[in-house]
């Protein structure tokens, strides 16, 4: 529980970031924009100290390594 007590005071949202998330909800991703994120979702898991995987060489990876049904 220590580590969530930065959210218990918190009781308004900046109308700023209200005004863009609510823009941003009839906004579609492009196929471009999703496989980006998973890009970035792989990379994130990757083990720290695998040097030799970088956000290029998952971009790379990605495009040749399909999942079959």
């Amino acid at each position: 529980m220590a580590a969530r007590k930065q959210f218990l005071g918190v009781s308004k949202v900046s109308p700023k970031l209200r005004d863009l998330l609510a823009s941003t909800k009839s906004r579609e991703v492009t196929e471009e924009e999703l496989h980006e994120q998973r890009v970035s979702f792989a990379f994130g898991n990757a083990p720290a100290n695998a040097d030799l995987i970088t956000k290029e060489s998952v971009r790379a990876s990605s495009h040749r390594i399909r999942l079959g049904a």
